[in-house]
Order: structure tokens, then C-alpha cells, then sequence
């Protein structure tokens, strides 16, 4: 009896997440069943979101330099084809899904009038609007520097405390 070369019959992925804003990360090994022990396997990617990933000693990975964002998009498709020493494979579909981390907010605009008036105790400057990628998040103000303890922040809007009265030659 001749023992032939059997097709490869599946392809497994150990993981199929990764955390969002991790350049290169590793989403899981990649193992294929195939009745011809001790056959190696070479994989290939296609499908929509291929350009995206590599395979690096047997690991589906994110490319270097590549990124996901959460925000932009969470869930990616691939497809693995593994191809065993005799030229026969098998193929699967994957979806990485990329999970949400919080990220940090990258900028303070400050809105509104941004001046107050000669002799107007507690006026208002403007409203303070935080740039941040996490549309949900909470912001909590603090206020610094030599005249931050002329101001407050009431409902996201920075204002002088009404103990303070401005006078333009002296402010």
C-alpha cells in the first residue's frame, strides 16, 4: 500500500481578537489538521482585510506599523489558506474583532466669546470642548497657572469666580 498526499481538512486560529491601537499585534497560532502527520503547511491571505495582516511562525499577526482603531473600524475579515508540502490546501474565514480601549483625549478647545466684559463679576469666557476618539467618555476639568484662581469651571463652561471683577487697566 502507497500512502498518498491527503487535502488538509481545517485550519484553527487560537484567537480571533486583539486590543485596538496595538501596532503588529499577534491575534492568535494558526494549527491545520491534516491526516498526513507531520506535513508542513505554508499560509496565504486573502480576502477583504488581508493587506492588514501577515503570518510570522505560524502567528496571524497584524502587520508592523499596522494599527486598528476601534473607532474607525472593529471588525476585520481574512482569509487563511493552508497549503501542505504535496500542493493540496484547504482554506478559512476569519473575523478579527478588535476590542475597545479607551483612549486618551487629544485636545481642549476652548468656545464661545472668549472675553469677558469691563466690570462683569462671574463672566463667562467660552465652553470647553475636549477632543476625544471615545465619543462617551466623561470629561473632568482642573484649572492651573499664576490667574487660575481668578476662574471656575461650572458645567464645562470657564468663567471668572463671581468674586472676581475685571478692570481692563489692571487685568
Amino acid at each position: 500500500v502507497t500512502d498518498v498526499n491527503e487535502t488538509p481538512t481545517a485550519i484553527a486560529l487560537s484567537g480571533t481578537n486583539t486590543d485596538e491601537n496595538s501596532a503588529g499585534a499577534v491575534i492568535g497560532d494558526l494549527t491545520t489538521t491534516d491526516e498526513d502527520i507531520g506535513d508542513s503547511h505554508v499560509y496565504t491571505l486573502t480576502g477583504t482585510d488581508a493587506d492588514s495582516f501577515e503570518v510570522v511562525d505560524g502567528q496571524l499577526k497584524l502587520k508592523d506599523g499596522v494599527s486598528a482603531n476601534y473607532e474607525v473600524k472593529n471588525n476585520y475579515s481574512v482569509t487563511v489558506t493552508a497549503t501542505d508540502t504535496g500542493g493540496l490546501s484547504t482554506s478559512q474565514a476569519f473575523t478579527v474583532t478588535i476590542n475597545d480601549v479607551n483612549d486618551a483625549p487629544s485636545a481642549i478647545n476652548l468656545t464661545g466669546s472668549l472675553y469677558v466684559n469691563e466690570n462683569d463679576n462671574g463672566g463667562e469666557v467660552g465652553q470647553l470642548v475636549t477632543i476625544d476618539e471615545d465619543a462617551v467618555d466623561n470629561h473632568t476639568y482642573s484649572l492651573s497657572g499664576s490667574d487660575a484662581s481668578k476662574f471656575e469651571i461650572v458645567d464645562n463652561r470657564l468663567k471668572l469666580k463671581d468674586s472676581v471683577t475685571p478692570i481692563h487697566s489692571t487685568q
